[in-house]
């Protein structure tokens, strides 16, 4: 089998794309992270969300510490081919390493001259207690 479809993807100068995880069901976005070749190739084979780590360089398969895998349900690139699309199941419901379901957890509030960001999502498993 040909490895065509990975050249398909523009990845950027580094070698590397913006991959945004979608909720499959509910559609929330739960997180952005990174993917180059590699990782794109090791999530399709393995069926589940592999990244690229840029402050640990390295891959990054999602829940290899925590064991809030990503189940990957469907790929997809957007119109520009620069962007990643994965489809997944939150095993456990919790995407985020501060023990949220979701890293979009802070929502603007106010005016452009008086705005705050408040916390939207509570904590659903303290963050300690999932990183030991």
């Amino acid at each position: 089998m040909t490895q065509d479809w990975l050249d398909h993807v523009k990845w950027d100068e580094r070698g590397l794309a913006p991959a945004i995880a979608q909720e499959v069901g509910t559609g929330d976005v739960l997180m952005v992270a990174w993917m180059n070749r590699d990782a794109l190739k090791r999530t399709v084979e393995t069926g589940e969300a592999v990244y690229w780590s840029r402050s640990r360089n390295r891959l990054w398969h999602k829940g290899e510490e925590s064991g809030h895998v990503q189940k990957v349900h469907d790929l997809r690139i957007d119109c520009d081919e620069d962007v990643i699309l994965l489809k997944v199941e939150q095993i456990d419901g919790i995407a985020c390493h501060t023990g949220r379901h979701s890293c979009f957890f802070q929502k603007f509030e106010g005016t452009a001259d008086d705005g705050r960001w408040t916390t939207v999502e509570p904590v659903l498993k303290d963050p300690h207690k999932i990183y030991k």
